[in-house]
Parts: C-alpha cells; structure tokens; sequence
C-alpha cells in the first residue's frame, strides 16, 4: 500500500513541476531535432525507477525519445533526484539508453 502512495505522490508532483513543457535545443542528433522535453512523457517509467523493476517498451520508447533532455531532467532539482537514482541508471541501461553525461 505504502508503495502505491508512493507512487501517486510522485506522479502529482511530476505533473505539477512541468506543466509548461520546454522546447529541446538542437544537440546535434538529427533524430531529437525539435523534441518537446516534458518530463510527464516519463510517466511509464516511474514504477520502474521508483520500485526497481523492469521497464516497459513504452518506458522504453519514451526514454529514449527524451533522451536529449535527460541533462536537463537532471539539473532541474524537481528531478535530479529520480534521474541520479540507482534504478533509473538499470532502466536506462535495460532500454539501452545511455547515461547522460553533462
């Protein structure tokens, strides 16, 4: 039960932190050319990185369409905590995504 909450409370405050989504800067990889960085994209993964489990294809897929944005995930302090995580380093890794080194 108490993960559940958990879960909830997390998901609220990912919904209210990003209610404006940010336009990504062009980093050179022509496939994320003019992708939206919004972190409530993110959601399907949230039960992996905050329970540790395997994540979905649509976790997956959604890492790695947002994955010019993860250093700005990062340095927002709102999700540094999730991005920094020990279980989000194994999703990334699982999805194939690399770390983002900023």
């Amino acid at each position: 039960m108490k993960i559940v909450t958990l879960i909830l409370v997390v998901s609220v405050m990912l919904s209210l932190s990003f209610s404006a989504a940010i336009k990504a800067a062009d980093t050179g990889d022509k496939g994320n050319v003019g992708v939206t960085c919004d972190a409530r994209q993110l959601q399907p993964c949230l039960a992996a990185i905050t329970g540790g489990g395997q994540p979905s294809g649509a976790c997956c897929a959604k890492l790695t369409e947002q994955q010019s944005c993860l250093c700005g995930f990062a340095k927002n302090p709102a999700f540094a905590q999730y991005i920094s995580s020990p279980n989000s380093r194994k999703v990334l890794a699982a999805c194939g995504v690399a770390y983002p080194t900023c």
